[in-house]
């Protein structure tokens, strides 16, 4: 299978993410652009890490998203913190 010939690298290219996910590489380069994929850009070029990869196939969720998460879940406890002592109490 073409995914298992690069799980193996750091770093990719712009044509090899557009392989794997089955894009065009304009795509690729409009993602990294508008950071909808992490990318480090190289002169005219972008690379883009393993766990981008990794978060753009749905496989992991990377660190921003976790972040976004975390900050949701602590915002609804300090909010309902009542709420969910009440229920918790049912």
């Amino acid at each position: 299978m073409l995914l298992y010939k690069y799980m193996t690298k750091k770093y990719y290219s712009t044509i090899e993410i557009a392989n794997i996910l089955r894009v065009s590489r304009k795509t690729v380069f409009q993602w990294a652009r508008d950071e909808k994929i992490e990318a480090i850009k190289v002169g005219r070029n972008y690379i883009i890490p393993h766990s981008a990869l990794l978060e753009k196939l749905g496989k992991d969720l990377g660190i921003k998203r976790k972040t976004e998460i975390e900050n949701s879940v602590n915002k609804a406890l300090k909010e309902y913190e009542k709420t969910f002592k009440l229920l918790g109490k049912e």
